[in-house]
């Protein structure tokens, strides 16, 4: 299988207008556009995809976290973080056009996001980063962008992948968490590709 887009290669920069947050005092808002992605070559006998999209340089420890005078180290620990959970995508589908899935930030999440008919989303982990948070607190459903620590001394890898499966839907509901996806997944991914960008608030 192989998995593109028209925004960025792999192992390139995001573009600032897919991502969350951008630079500005230290950080603003983006665009927070869902990126144009395209896939072919799926095996004989699949029946559906699933796409996922995991930061795996999350700091492990939030002690420095956008704060003033510190830098999150190199060589602390990371965690992964998730960004998009979409199953039951059809099988005659190999294309999103950007901003087809989310055009713009939802505070609080979006509960009902746009997908191919039949397509489920998962829960993004800003539902845990924004807990507790009177304004932006909530259920955030679908593809939310990039948006690392701005004091982050790392570059931020985005790992976008498309699974092919055997079956042609998986036993979900909306705002399922990655640990239930993967799950759902085993013994029923013929294939995948993987299409990784990177993305920094830090200038470095």
């Amino acid at each position: 299988m192989q998995l593109r887009s028209d925004d960025f290669t792999h192992g390139r920069p995001i573009p600032v207008a897919n991502a969350f947050g951008k630079p500005g005092a230290p950080v603003a808002l983006s665009d927070n556009r869902s990126p144009h992605l395209a896939w072919k070559d799926a095996p004989e006998g699949t029946r559906s995809f699933v796409l996922t999209c995991i930061d795996t340089d999350v700091p492990s420890c939030g002690d420095d976290v956008n704060k003033e005078g510190r830098v999150v180290p190199a060589d602390l620990p990371r965690v992964e973080f998730v960004h998009w959970l979409m199953a039951n995508i059809p099988e005659e589908c190999g294309e999103l056009g950007e901003g087809s899935c989310c055009d713009g930030i939802t505070p609080r999440g979006k509960r009902d996001p746009i997908g191919p008919p039949g397509s489920v989303q998962g829960l993004n982990d800003y539902t845990g980063w924004f807990a507790g948070d009177a304004e932006m607190g909530g259920d955030y459903l679908g593809y939310d962008g990039p948006c690392p620590p701005w004091n982050d001394s790392i570059v931020h890898h985005y790992h976008f992948r498309i699974h092919a499966l055997d079956v042609a839907k998986l036993d979900l509901r909306g705002g399922f968490t990655l640990a239930q996806l993967r799950e759902a997944m085993h013994g029923h991914v013929l294939a995948e590709a993987e299409l990784m960008g990177t993305y920094t608030i830090n200038p470095l």
